[in-house]
């Protein structure tokens, strides 16, 4: 008999291209889980830093409260998030909302203002980068950041690279493992969820999802950077690796041959909350846990076929 699929792992990345944490359960919103890429460290002009430039920033590890995962929970004036890294001393950053704004930020696409973190916070990224840097944080209330329409119409996100949430499965990276002359962990993908029990790359098909009473949508896959060639245990980049494997079997020239090929490389599902269809506008229960059940509710025939 066939195990049912299951949520092994849930992870929040608080600070975009920093280090994630591992959780045993998460608040669903319409922009991705709460307090996931909530925080950007940006250089002098505004303009987003991430590990594809700067790999140190995989060393920079987030605490946030326990209690913080919890569904309706509010920050208090003793509420942080705690900010690590080797060589600094820990750097508080208040939960509650910051009285400083700053303009013309800006990540890929999108440019617009975002709340500043202060001059503590701007200190120790910049000492820790050694370039003048800034600590802000996605201001909800006035801005969105929306998904590529042609994809995911009406859907917006913080500042995860394009889309909400990303799924991947272990059996995917076990495949891709059996490979590489030198195993690679999950954190170098930095999925939101990972999946059990599930075949390799078959969340590639995955067109809708069902957890708990929960829809999620699969907009397409996900094409990746040159990120998962950064060692998250030391921050130091390979030249290669495992995107040069993931080239041979994983490609768009491979998976898609009828298609004219751009040289992109996937591995996870990018998905959006579909709160439209959920549970009377996701008014129920918004929280996923570790070790929930996940219903396929629609898949499509064949990779081939798969949103790049």
């Amino acid at each position: 008999m066939e195990q049912a699929l299951k949520i092994q792992s849930i992870f929040i990345y608080p600070i975009k291209s920093c280090r994630g944490i591992s959780v045993s359960q998460a608040t669903v919103t319409q922009t991705g889980f709460q307090w996931d890429r909530y925080w950007l460290v940006v250089n002098y002009k505004g303009r987003a830093y991430t590990q594809k430039v700067e790999p140190k920033l995989a060393l920079v590890e987030s605490e946030l409260p326990k209690e913080s995962f919890f569904e309706d929970w509010k920050p208090t004036k003793n509420s942080f998030l705690v900010v690590r890294a080797p060589g600094m001393s820990p750097l508080k950053i208040p939960l509650t909302k910051p009285s400083s704004v700053a303009e013309g930020v800006s990540m890929w696409e999108w440019s617009g203002s975002a709340f500043d973190e202060g001059e503590e916070a701007a200190k120790w990224f910049s000492d820790y980068l050694g370039k003048q840097s800034r600590l802000v944080r996605f201001n909800k209330e006035t801005e969105t950041r929306p998904s590529p329409p042609e994809y995911a119409a009406g859907y917006t996100t913080t500042f995860a690279n394009t889309f909400p949430f990303m799924v991947s499965s272990q059996a995917s990276l076990d495949k891709l493992n059996t490979i590489l002359e030198e195993p690679v962990p999950i954190n170098r993908f930095r999925p939101n969820i990972l999946v059990d029990n599930c075949d390799p790359f078959g969340e590639d098909l995955w067109d809708e999802i069902r957890i708990n009473d929960l829809v999620f949508q699969g907009v397409r896959l996900c094409s990746r950077c040159k990120l998962p060639t950064v060692n998250q245990e030391t921050g130091v980049p390979d030249a290669t690796e495992p995107i040069e494997t993931l080239m041979k079997f994983r490609s768009d020239k491979v998976l898609m041959p009828h298609k004219k090929p751009h040289g992109k490389v996937f591995f996870g599902k990018d998905m959006v909350w579909n709160w439209n269809i959920t549970n009377n506008q996701g008014k129920g229960n918004k929280t996923i846990k570790v070790g929930d059940s996940i219903s396929v509710l629609r898949m499509i025939s064949s990779v081939s076929e798969a949103a790049v």
